[in-house]
């Protein structure tokens, strides 16, 4: 099993930044990749960033060039520096992380990010 706390949400204005990050722990040695997923009011949760394993990412094409995603290896942590922060990124942020041999997905609690315009 693996345990994941997000942090660093809030409110901010269009054009502002926030980090959020996800503090795994548990089964951290399964961990194959971890991402972010966010959910707006009345709308699918869709993936937004990831990091493999190896170092790979991806972002979806609505976050490519203001959103970059790191990890920190020492405190199994994964970040999500968001820059250039428009209303339509307001969201419940997720984190995410596949674990395992069967991919098995673990998800935090969710933190709220609020963009103003």
């Amino acid at each position: 099993q693996v345990q994941l706390v997000e942090s660093g949400g809030g409110l901010v204005q269009a054009g502002g930044s926030l980090r959020l990050s996800c503090a795994a722990s548990g089964s951290i040695f399964s961990i194959n990749a971890m991402g972010w997923y966010r959910q707006a009011p009345g709308k699918q949760r869709e993936s937004v960033a990831f990091i493999t394993s190896g170092g790979s990412t991806n972002y979806a094409d609505s976050v490519k060039g203001r959103f970059t995603i790191s990890r920190d290896n020492a405190k199994n942590t994964v970040y999500l520096q968001m820059n250039s922060l428009k209303p339509e990124d307001t969201a419940v942020y997720y984190c995410n992380a596949l674990s395992g041999k069967d991919y098995r997905s673990n998800w935090g609690q969710g933190t709220q990010v609020t963009v103003s315009s």
